[in-house]
């Protein structure tokens, strides 16, 4: 039997179908697969790197590097662990805070035994020596502009600041003046820092405030001095204690409040003890995608007849948070309560209704001198740069005038830094009747 005669071209055509064939055959299996995108990228880097053991950690900078016992001993955690990404990252942020650096980055190379790594954080610049920082910077359609803003330098140790401050926000009265602070974060040891500040202010009002006022109450200026300690009780624990002296120009009568002459005011002291408990624990950064974080605050003031005062009063303040943080979504929870008794100059008395608590309300509708009692709670929440929230709460000085109040609001709200943000937001009070929304822009409030 003869074989069959075939051209070459033929031959070609046949051997390019055949591998065609193959190749579809090996592909097959791979059908509906692409190219990983970056998110699973790095999830099979980091489980590659997982099975690393840092051998040992070290920090290096451009000069002597000097870090906290506590921050050291956070670093000596990590030897001896698998290695771990987003830990080292938060580690690198604590430094890059503490050191007061514009950054620091992490360095990992191979260790001297198989399967283990050495991480170095490397400090990239020098101490930042002079700091421009915006508090606050808002506009409220209600009560207009509000800005405070400070300037730091570093010296030897030592923080000196210097701000300019017009706050319509915070307090019953608008006050603008100069704030000036000297800190040191370390006296002898790590645990203890000490700090002096003085705060010059004038003081102007609303007239809702000048009507129910009594004529003693209202004061044309106040400078407050203010010496206090920080002791780290224990990470992440800390008290702070100290006096605040603080004096008060006030007018003989209420005609003088609308613009009698200086001979026509005295001065009136309120000394007050101070102390301060704070609470922040983190766990997981903005690198990880899921975080939670918790703040509690709880501050004391007595005024006695002791430190020579004129106002004779105590107060207490609970304030606490919680956020939790899932990928691009977040919630936060506040609570905050607060107890006044005796006879408190009016910037002590408690507030709502302002950019940050019980949003939409005008504070001054709700009481223009500001309550003894105050009970407040609210509930934001954020997908990307969107937010809603939820706010509840009450201020009264007798319980028959306790009414509790709420509102909504929504708006866009985008994080700078870590504790900078910017947020635009329109809040409404819920309420019978007509619908008179407060609109909120700017910057760290």
């Amino acid at each position: 039997m003869k074989t069959p005669w075939v051209s070459s071209g033929n031959r070609a055509r046949s051997a390019l179908a055949g591998l065609v064939a193959i190749l579809m055959t090996l592909a097959t299996p791979l059908a509906g697969c692409g190219l990983p995108d970056d998110d699973e990228r790095a999830a099979r880097e980091l489980d590659v790197n997982s099975r690393y053991t840092v051998e040992s950690v070290q920090v290096s900078g451009e000069r002597n590097v000097t870090i906290s016992d506590p921050l050291r001993l956070e670093l000596d955690k990590v030897v001896g662990a698998k290695f771990d990404h987003s830990a080292l990252e938060r580690l690198a942020d604590r430094l890059r805070n503490e050191l007061r650096v514009s950054d620091v980055k992490v360095n990992v190379t191979r260790g001297t035994e198989p399967d283990h790594v050495i991480v170095n954080f490397e400090v990239k610049s020098r101490e930042q020596k002079f700091d421009l920082n915006v508090a606050k910077f808002l506009y409220d359609s209600k009560e207009g502009w509000s800005g405070d803003g400070n300037a730091t330098t570093h010296l030897k140790g030592n923080l000196i600041t210097f701000g300019l401050v017009s706050d319509g926000d915070s307090l019953v009265e608008r006050f603008a003046g100069i704030r000036a602070k000297f800190e040191r974060k370390k006296v002898g040891t790590d645990r203890l820092g000490f700090r002096f500040e003085f705060d010059s202010y004038h003081d102007m009002w609303n007239q809702a405030t000048l009507e129910q006022a009594q004529p003693g109450d209202i004061y044309r200026s106040r400078q407050v001095f203010t010496p206090e300690a920080t002791l780290v009780i224990v990470e992440p624990l800390e008290w702070s204690f100290g006096v605040s002296f603080a004096r008060l120009r006030v007018p003989y009568s209420s005609s003088d409040t609308e613009g009698g002459g200086a001979a026509a005011a005295k001065t009136e002291s309120s000394n007050a003890v101070v102390n301060t408990l704070r609470y922040h624990q983190r766990w997981g950064s903005a690198h990880d995608p899921q975080e939670q974080e918790v703040t509690a605050v709880y501050s004391a003031e007595a005024a006695t007849d002791l430190l020579g005062t004129d106002r004779v009063f105590t107060r207490h303040l609970a304030d606490a948070r919680y956020r939790f943080r899932h990928d691009r979504n977040s919630v936060e929870v506040r609570f905050m309560a607060g107890l006044l008794n005796g006879a408190a100059p009016i910037y002590e008395r408690f507030v709502l209704g302002d950019s940050t608590t019980l949003r939409g309300w005008n504070r001054f509708d709700l009481d223009p001198l500001g309550g003894s009692h105050v009970i407040y709670g609210s509930v934001d929440y954020r997908y990307r740069m969107f937010q809603i929230f939820y706010d509840t709460g009450a201020i009264w000085d007798r319980v028959q005038d306790r009414e509790q109040k709420q509102s909504v609001g929504v708006g866009f709200r985008k994080d700078l830094t870590e504790k900078e943000s910017f947020q635009l937001a329109v809040a409404f009070p819920m309420r019978a009747g007509h619908v008179d929304p407060i609109m909120y822009a700017g910057m760290s409030f």
